[in-house]
């Protein structure tokens, strides 16, 4: 299996993303509200949003998001164990495709210092 460098993906992304800003500034500003909205501590827990995220990351076999993700759940501290609970409902939910997903998820949760499994 090849494996993503999520890494280089996220900054590569984030690259690109810095010359949407420049080109589509509203756009721009009006996604990152989006997100700082929906992201807001509430009733779910910043790191509860974030496995969702993730799962809809899965779900749409989106790389960046996967890295994005996956990053952001690893300064949050989640839990090798708390990934593996919300990779078990997005397979139930996606089946066959959002596995082999959902394996990859756990290669950029593992490139930013998450949890590795026990030996």
């Amino acid at each position: 299996m090849s494996q993503h460098d999520y890494q280089a993906l996220t900054t590569e992304l984030n690259s690109k993303l810095a010359e949407f800003r420049k080109e589509i500034p509203e756009t721009m500003k009006g996604f990152g509200q989006l997100a700082q909205a929906g992201l807001a501590e509430g009733a779910l827990t910043a790191k509860e949003k974030e496995l969702i995220a993730l799962a809809i990351g899965i779900a749409a076999r989106c790389q960046g998001c996967l890295g994005f993700h996956a990053k952001a759940l690893v300064k949050l501290g989640c839990t090798r164990k708390e990934l593996m609970e919300m990779l078990s409902i997005a397979v139930y939910m996606g089946g066959g495709p959002s596995l082999m997903t959902a394996a990859e998820a756990v290669l950029a949760y593992e490139t930013f210092g998450g949890e590795k499994a026990a030996s």
